[in-house]
């Protein structure tokens, strides 16, 4: 089954927590406090498997979490690092998140990685909070949330030459006669519901891959028919061969059929007017098709036109030594990060602290700010000291300050995150 798009659910491992902890060696008095950090989360990581053509392992799978570190030891022993989880993905596959739109990344290559979710620090240790004024500090940090989101994964098939044309004109019957590949042939319309990949050996030992793609009908920049689901993978081709009917068998105009064809692939990125192509006079075997392909010559003289039949194997040999050269002197299409709709570069600037956000919920004094709410999850309310410490972030940040110039009195409820505090003056 092929599937080129999915969405999962992603999540860094949690960092493990910090201890408090005291040395305890025999002769050695008020031993000092030696409680160790906890180990890093481990990250969730897409790797590319060359082995791999399709999507469809994330229909049944859709959750993923990487392995938590483990809390510290005492005698300041680090905890053990959580292991990164490996997510095997296509060739092609483009990354980006579901919520805001941020492209993440394009995995071409063998081996390429993409750290899509981060593991959350370790939590530090008592021994990290001593200094000259606190010395036996009764305080140790949470391990740190590690990042999860949504993301989305598309495939984009990658091939060196891709067979453009509308349903029905024999692209996977040539697809077959060129290659071992074994698409489905039928003689309706959208028999390829998806791309089919074969490898074109030459006698010689050369060979370039060959992508049958699903047929293209006027309007399929606007996703009608099988719209863009056919026209993402042409952005991925070197080569493209515009896969005639010169027999009109369905009745349609040759020239009229490569004219929409073209406009459907300008109207859907302009780029693509400037890749190699050539046509594929197809069913050239058949009644009327020499009398269209004289015509067709008339129209487009300018088109390297390769009278072929997919059928009786008329034609094929010149027509893959044509497709082999220009393969070979045509670079590979430039990623996503420079395609139609991402930035052709991103520029990374230093932005102003987020200022803290405080709203009023049915009595509540709601205060949202990121690291404010990191602090509230890594924080063990259950220490004195923690508390304590946290009340002096809390005072130092302007948090205070800010919640009485809401009109936060003492007693009043005040909530960030998933935990709830009583304001006290």
């Amino acid at each position: 089954m092929f599937v080129d798009h999915a969405v999962i659910y992603v999540k860094g491992g949690n960092g493990g927590n910090g201890i408090v902890a005291w040395r305890r060696e025999k002769y050695v008095p008020r031993g000092g406090p030696a409680g160790g950090d906890g180990g890093r989360g481990g990250d969730v990581v897409l790797v590319v498997d060359e082995g791999l053509r399709t999507l469809v392992d994330f229909r049944y799978q859709r959750h993923f979490k990487a392995k938590s570190g483990e809390p510290g030891g005492p005698a300041n022993r680090h905890g053990a690092d959580g292991e990164d989880l490996l997510i095997k993905v296509p060739p092609g596959t483009l990354v980006r998140d579901r919520d805001t739109g941020e492209f993440l990344g394009d995995l071409v290559h063998p081996g390429d990685r993409l750290v899509v979710a981060r593991g959350g620090r370790g939590g530090r240790g008592n021994a990290h909070f001593a200094n000259s004024v606190r010395k036996a500090p009764e305080i140790a940090e949470k391990g740190e949330p590690g990042e999860e989101r949504v993301i989305e994964l598309e495939l984009r098939v990658l091939a060196d030459v891709g067979l453009v044309g509308y349903p029905s004109v024999g692209k996977s019957t040539l697809l077959r006669a060129m290659t071992r590949a074994e698409p489905k042939v039928g003689a309706y319309p959208f028999t390829t519901l998806h791309p089919e990949l074969g490898v074109v050996e030459l006698s010689d030992g050369r060979s370039f891959v060959m992508a049958d793609l699903p047929g293209l009908i006027e309007g399929a920049h606007e996703g009608r028919g099988l719209g863009h689901q056919f026209l993402r993978h042409v952005e991925r081709t070197r080569v493209l061969v515009h896969v005639i009917d010169m027999a009109a068998v369905d009745g349609r105009d040759p020239v009229e059929d490569y004219r929409i064809i073209e406009d459907e692939l300008a109207r859907y990125r302009a780029e693509l007017a400037d890749r190699p192509r050539v046509v594929a006079a197809n069913k050239m075997d058949l009644p009327e098709a020499s009398e269209n392909l004289a015509r067709f010559r008339v129209a487009y003289p300018e088109l390297e036109v390769f009278p072929i039949s997919g059928a009786t194997h008329q034609g094929l040999q010149p027509f893959a030594e044509r497709l082999y050269q220009l393969v070979q002197s045509t670079p590979v299409p430039a990623s996503e990060s420079t395609s139609r709709d991402e930035s052709e570069h991103k520029v990374y600037r230093l932005e102003a602290e987020e200022p803290i956000r405080i709203r009023k919920e049915d009595g509540v004094f709601v205060v949202e700010h990121p690291e404010i709410e990191k602090l509230v999850r890594m924080t063990n309310f259950d220490q004195y000291d923690a508390v304590k410490r946290f009340q002096r972030i809390m005072q130092a940040r302007g948090v205070d300050d800010a919640l009485r110039a809401q009109g936060a009195k003492d007693g009043d409820v005040i909530r960030i995150g998933d935990m709830v505090f009583d304001f006290v003056e």
